[in-house]
Order: structure tokens, then C-alpha cells, then sequence
């Protein structure tokens, strides 16, 4: 019995490893909402939203596809070559023109994965890149066909946000983790076999360490998830500060206010600090902990196969070579490498769908002023304007017109005059449906505006407002 004690000592520290993020993961279930799990949308509703932009690409994603499936030879055939070799150097019945074939051949593999991986990046990069363009300009054509009210409602760094950081994370979805993530499940599934087929015990006992990193992996997601949510709004508060108070920097200059808008800046930037510290955090435990799985393993490999040699004893009614044992030890690397790979890949498909919903949240906003779907375009003004009985509020029951009525003939010329907040800049945004009134009829040459398309309807007014806005330029 006291021979498996380094096995008895290796299942312990796993156990007791388990144990704790078993604990640390029941302490946090039932507090879900209180620290950032909150869900708006599923991650199968975001991956499928964000996989009819990659539809139209089909043919790229599946080239890639099929030389990953070449590539993935070099992983299969590499330690069985290398194992080959060993077991006929021990023997002493490999020859130097052999030995030169064998090494040419894995060579000839290294040299075939290095070019194909090369054309893999290449390709993914170009798709990738045409994917996310199209994302940029669908969302940016959709911010511009929200309302005023809709648009006074958002934060303009918000809105920078969703159309930079959050498109480039979701593009790192398109050229890098699902293509990887496939080729890692192959790559696991094809070494998986390949040991089966070697001894298939010794794969038994590698297969025990398979349900520990599952239940790593479960538990580091939900973390993972958090920490995630936590750096994209935090990433979000500094751009919006940002816009507003760069914009307004005379205004805070002249007004004395540097030290305050510092200390305001300072809060949001610990908090982006604190975010990205727990998120560096989160991994930091994941990617070492699968990493103990894997020398766990070798050492059990090792133990058992040494035992076997030393005793001279079958393992469980099989020999142990050498040769299987360097096959396996490669192997192992091989089959653990792309569990740690899919650790860091699931981190970046984290990020991916957290931007994703954060862009999608955007694009579910519907325009509150739209055309009707009988609206006409407007190829002639010839000027009359009438109310009637329009009511129209910002808020809710707090009202700027009531039942306000009157006509404005034909090249004629009219000045509102009143008090600031009485109604006259609204009206004019009024005519031009930068807002819907909620009550009356506002119409032009007799036509209900509502009825009219609101780029037509627009393209014939010239409104100068009392807040100007300068775009850069030339004259």
C-alpha cells in the first residue's frame, strides 16, 4: 500500500484544490445579482446573432477549416515518430539512412503546419476584418437613425465605445477563438485516440484528471463572466468621462474646477483598475491550476511507469516501454496544452460576448420617430405650416405646448418671441420631426408630417440652432 503513496499524496492536493473552488463558487451562487452575474442575454442568443455577419464569409471559414484539420497532423503523428525512434535506438536496429527518414519526415510535418498556420492567420485575419467593418457601419447607421431624445439619453462615449472597444473585442470571435477552439477539440479528440490505441490504461489514468478540469472550468466561467462585465463598463465609464469633460475643458478651466474633475477622474480609473486586477486575477488561479493537472499527471505517468520498470511488473496487465512512455509523455503535453489554450481562448470568448451584448443592446433600441409605411416623399414645399391643437412634453405629464395652434402662409416671415424654456425652439424641431408630438397634427402644404418620409421632410428646411456645432473640415 505504501508504494501509491505519491498517488494517494497527488489525489489529496486535487481534492483539497476542489474542495476550496467548490466552496468559494457555493458562497457566491445565491449572490448572483448583488456582484455582476446578472445576464441580460443568453451566450447562445449572442453567438448566434453574431454568426449571421460571418454567413456570408461561409466559404473563407470553412478553407480554414479543412488546412486546420491538416494541421493538426503534426499533433497527432509527432510523439509517434519520436516514440519510434526511441524504441529503435534502445533496440539498436535503426540505421542512419532510416534514422535520416524518420527525421526528414517530422521535418516535412513541421515545416507542412508552420506554412498552413501561416495561411490560416492570413485568411482569418482578412474575413475577420471584413466582419467587424460591416458590424461598425450596421451600428453606426443604426445610432443615426435614433431620435433626439433617444440619442440625449445615452452618453456619447457610450456610444464610442460600442463602435471601437467592443467591435475589436468581438472581432478577436472571428479571427482567432473559433477556429482554435475547434482545432483544440480536435487536437484533444485525435491525441485522445491516438493514446487508446497506444495503451489504452495508461490513458485511463490521464482520463481521471479529465473531470477536475471540467469542474475548473465550470466554476472559472461564472468568475470569469464577472470580471469581464466588470472591465467593459468600467472601460465604458472612463470613455464617456472622457468625452464630456475633453469637450468641456475651457468650461472647466474657466470655473476653476480642475481638482474636482481630477478626483472624479481618479474614482473611475481605480475602479477600471480594481476591475482588470480581479479579471488578471481570475486567470491567474485558472491557467496555473490546470496546469498542476497536467504535472500531476506526468508524475503519475512517470511513478507508474518507473514502478513498472523496476519491479518488473505489468500495469494492469500491459508492459510499459520506454518508447510508450516518451510517446505518452508527449502525448500528455499535447493533450493538456489545448485544454490550457481553450482556458484562455474561453477568456477571450468572455470578452467577445460581453462586448456582443453590449452591441446588441445598442442595436435593440428602436427608433421612437419613424416613417410611416405609407409616409411619400415631398418633391415640392411651398411653405404653409399649421398646428393643430399640437401637445407636446420632454417628460411625461410635463408639458411645453398646450393645444398649441396657428398657420404660417407661404413666404411669409414669423418671429416667436418669449422666455427661455416657453416652447420656441421646440417648435421648430418639431416641424422637422427631431421629436413626435404626442397630441394634434403639425402639417406641411396640408400634409401631416407623420405621413412624409423624415429625410425628405427634412431635406427641405434649413434649421439654425442656438447650440453650434462645428465639424472639422475644410472650407
Amino acid at each position: 500500500m505504501h508504494e501509491f503513496y505519491p498517488l494517494i499524496v497527488v489525489g489529496g492536493i486535487i481534492g483539497l484544490f476542489s474542495a476550496i473552488f467548490i466552496f468559494a463558487y457555493a458562497m457566491i451562487k445565491d449572490k448572483k445579482e448583488a456582484i455582476g452575474f446578472d445576464r441580460q442575454m443568453k451566450d447562445a442568443e449572442i453567438a448566434k446573432r453574431l454568426l449571421r455577419y460571418a454567413k456570408p464569409h461561409i466559404k473563407s471559414f470553412v478553407f480554414v477549416l479543412v488546412i486546420m484539420l491538416l494541421t493538426i497532423s503534426y499533433d497527432i503523428i509527432s510523439p509517434l515518430l519520436i516514440g519510434h525512434i526511441t524504441e529503435s535506438l534502445q533496440n539498436g536496429t535503426i540505421q542512419t539512412r532510416e534514422l535520416f527518414i524518420y527525421v526528414g519526415a517530422y521535418a516535412g510535418i513541421l515545416v507542412f503546419s508552420l506554412v498552413s498556420t501561416y495561411i490560416q492567420a492570413i485568411v482569418l485575419q482578412k474575413t475577420g476584418q471584413r466582419i467587424i467593418s460591416q458590424l461598425r457601419e450596421d451600428l453606426f447607421l443604426h445610432i443615426e437613425s435614433l431620435s433626439h431624445a433617444q440619442l440625449n439619453s445615452m452618453p456619447v462615449g457610450k456610444l464610442v465605445t460600442r463602435v471601437t472597444n467592443d467591435t475589436n473585442a468581438v472581432s478577436m470571435m472571428f479571427t482567432n477563438i473559433i477556429v482554435n477552439l475547434i482545432k483544440n477539440i480536435f487536437v484533444i479528440f485525435g491525441v485522445l485516440v491516438a493514446m487508446l490505441m497506444l495503451n489504452y490504461m495508461l490513458t485511463l489514468m490521464v482520463l481521471c484528471f479529465v473531470p477536475f478540469i471540467v469542474l475548473f472550468t465550470v466554476i472559472f466561467r461564472k468568475f470569469s463572466r464577472k470580471a469581464y462585465r466588470a472591465v467593459k463598463d468600467g472601460t465604458t465609464d472612463i470613455n464617456t468621462f472622457l468625452s464630456e469633460n475633453l469637450s468641456g475643458m475651457r468650461i472647466i478651466q474657466i470655473f476653476n474646477r480642475e481638482n474636482r474633475k481630477m478626483t472624479e477622474f481618479s474614482t473611475k480609473n481605480e475602479k477600471l483598475r480594481r476591475a482588470k486586477q480581479q479579471q488578471i486575477f481570475v486567470f491567474g488561479i485558472f491557467r496555473p491550476t490546470v496546469y498542476m493537472l497536467y504535472i500531476s499527471s506526468v508524475l503519475c505517468l512517470l511513478f507508474l511507469c518507473a514502478r513498472s520498470s523496476i519491479h518488473n511488473i505489468e500495469f494492469l496487465g500491459q508492459t510499459i516501454a520506454v518508447s510508450t512512455l516518451v510517446t505518452f509523455y508527449m502525448y500528455i503535453s499535447k493533450f493538456f496544452n489545448p485544454i490550457q489554450n481553450l482556458a484562455e481562448q474561453f477568456n477571450w470568448l468572455q470578452s467577445a460576448f460581453a462586448s456582443g451584448e453590449k452591441i446588441f443592446t445598442i442595436f435593440d433600441i428602436q427608433p421612437d420617430v419613424t416613417d410611416e409605411p405609407d409616409a411619400i416623399e415631398l418633391d415640392h414645399v411651398e411653405g404653409n405650416i399649421e398646428f393643430r391643437d399640437v401637445w407636446f412634453s420632454y417628460v411625461p405629464d410635463e408639458w411645453v405646448l398646450r393645444g398649441v395652434s396657428f398657420k404660417v402662409n407661404a413666404k411669409e416671415t414669423v418671429a416667436f418671441v418669449g422666455s427661455t424654456g416657453s416652447g420656441k425652439t421646440t417648435i421648430l424641431s418639431l416641424i422637422c420631426r427631431n421629436y413626435d408630438i404626442q397630441k394634434g397634427e403639425i402639417l406641411i402644404d396640408g400634409i401631416n408630417i407623420k405621413k412624409i418620409k423624415i429625410s425628405s421632410l427634412r431635406r427641405h428646411f434649413g434649421q439654425m440652432l442656438q447650440d453650434v456645432f462645428l465639424f472639422s473640415g475644410t472650407i
